[in-house]
């Protein structure tokens, strides 16, 4: 895996130009969709479904729940862009490949993200099931090399060096709780700490984790956070507890993938909702 791969602005505009020439729709908003939660995307009306692999640059999906295609339509009475799966860097894919989509979502025109994934549960009052909103994360994978934006720094696209104090945009947060209070839909706070993978987590990560601040742990959201706000994007979080990690060795428990998909299937309509709720209030 090359962790230097370098994409150009003209890169970029070559991948714009092939999704607007299939699509009327010009989307201001953008939602990715982690494991297990590519039914979400069957909500959009309108839609015009693009595969990644007729869009220059996208990278492939190989993870299952990941359909891999664009869906561009309107939900919730706005234009959206609903990419269907993402690629990891744990399938090969440099951390600048990983993340070209959001690029293109800027070139797009794309002002707001809203990312959700699956995650396991640190925090040990978390339940399968739980959403969490993502009130800030602990990138390890990107504080020990994967960092999406290593390379040369293309000043027109954002500063070389970014602040993170605020990545998760303050005024999205009030208005995820305030429409799952509406809704009466339970909606936990937490930190999302993003990991390389593919391994689940040992129980000696999952105590070190905890003892770190993490609530939540997965492998995705934090590269895609990190250049949407190179990009000064509008970023909101919200992670699907798939399943409670496990903190013993002697639990005999085992965490697998086919879990994680289940979890995102009961937690879609919870989700749905909650996001139609979130869409129709921006």
């Amino acid at each position: 895996m090359n962790n230097n791969e370098v994409f150009t602005r003209a890169d970029f505009q070559e991948a714009v130009q092939a999704i607007t020439s299939r699509t009327a729709h010009r989307p201001e908003i953008a939602l990715v969709l982690g494991s297990g939660l590519n039914a979400l995307a069957e909500e959009v009306s309108e839609a015009e479904r693009i595969p990644y692999a007729e869009v220059p640059g996208f990278p492939r999906t190989s993870v299952a729940g990941h359909a891999g295609q664009l869906v561009i339509g309107r939900l919730a009475g706005q234009s959206v862009l609903v990419m269907q799966g993402r690629s990891h860097p744990y399938e090969g894919v440099s951390p600048q490949r990983a993340t070209f989509p959001v690029r293109v979502m800027h070139e797009l025109g794309i002002h707001t993200l809203i990312l959700t994934n699956a995650a396991g549960g640190i925090n040990p009052t978390f339940r399968a099931g739980d959403l969490m909103l993502i009130t800030d994360h602990i990138g390890l994978a990107a504080m020990i090399g994967l960092n999406p934006l290593w390379g040369p720094n293309d000043d027109s696209l954002g500063p070389r060096f970014v602040d993170m104090s605020s990545a998760y945009d303050r005024d999205l947060l009030h208005l995820a709780l305030q429409v799952a209070a509406q809704q009466n839909i339970e909606l936990r706070q937490g930190v999302y700490t993003g990991l390389a993978g593919p391994t689940f987590e040992s129980p000696a990560e999952v105590r070190f984790l905890r003892s770190i601040g993490t609530d939540a742990v997965g492998m995705s959201t934090v590269p895609e956070v990190i250049v949407a706000r190179h990009m000064n994007m509008r970023v909101l979080g919200i992670s699907t507890i798939s399943n409670v990690a496990i903190d013993r060795t002697d639990s005999g428990a085992v965490t697998n993938h086919e879990e994680v998909l289940a979890a995102g299937q009961n937690v879609g309509p919870r989700l749905m909702a909650l996001l139609r709720g979130i869409l129709s209030a921006l």
